[in-house]
């Protein structure tokens, strides 16, 4: 158990993406009950993990041993059937691995679309490994864990909607009449693969961190 005197516990959420920030903690909510989450300043690490969940412990770990709290983060992607599960780990870059940089969102989707064309069989899911590192106090990591979750669907063959960011847009929910980027935020965040991996992770870290 991690303790802080008599206020709450403080965890760093290991991102600088604001949108992130935001979609997790409208998700999160009451699993936040004694806890302060709080952003991540430090530098970013090199994400170099061949899966979800090794991008998402590198994040989580940096953050932890950066800030000496506690850490959470995650990794997520659009894995499509037919290109083989990409985009996949190369998600966020996709429509610019050339130069190793992050795509823009747009360009991204663009080519995703581009890459499938009038292919008839267009399945595919969002995965979201969520993680959680506590430091040791001596430069490594005490305990660690990471969950996966995913949200199956389709790829649309145009862009609809405005909300959400990333592939929302082309995204259909197979629970789901329209994009993910045309779902209210209350609806898209009780069904997301975000939100299915943090509500698997969230008890884990609340035990260590609370002790219940």
């Amino acid at each position: 158990m991690t303790t802080q005197g008599d206020g709450p516990v403080r965890l760093v959420l290991a991102t600088h993406n604001a949108h992130k920030v935001a979609e997790l903690r409208r998700i999160l909510g009451p699993a936040l009950a004694g806890i302060d989450l709080v952003g991540y300043e430090g530098p970013e690490p090199v994400e170099d993990g061949d899966t979800f969940e090794a991008n998402a412990l590198i994040k989580a770990r940096a953050a932890a041993r950066h800030s000496g709290a506690p850490a959470i983060a995650d990794d997520s992607g659009i894995c499509v059937d037919a290109l083989g599960g990409a985009p996949g780990i190369r998600s966020a870059r996709y429509a610019a691995e050339s130069d190793g940089a992050k795509g823009d969102d747009g360009a991204n989707l663009l080519r995703l679309l581009a890459e499938l064309g009038d292919t008839e069989d267009r399945a595919g899911h969002f995965a979201c490994a969520a993680a959680f590192a506590v430091p040791d106090g001596a430069g490594g990591i005490a305990h660690e864990e990471v969950v996966l979750a995913r949200w199956p669907g389709r790829i649309a063959r145009e862009r609809a909607g405005v909300g959400g960011f990333g592939y929302d847009p082309i995204f259909l929910p197979h629970d789901a009449a329209v994009t993910a980027a045309e779902l209210a935020p209350e609806v898209k965040d009780a069904l997301s693969h975000r939100r299915q991996a943090f509500d698997a992770l969230m008890p884990r870290v609340r035990a260590r961190l609370l002790g219940g």
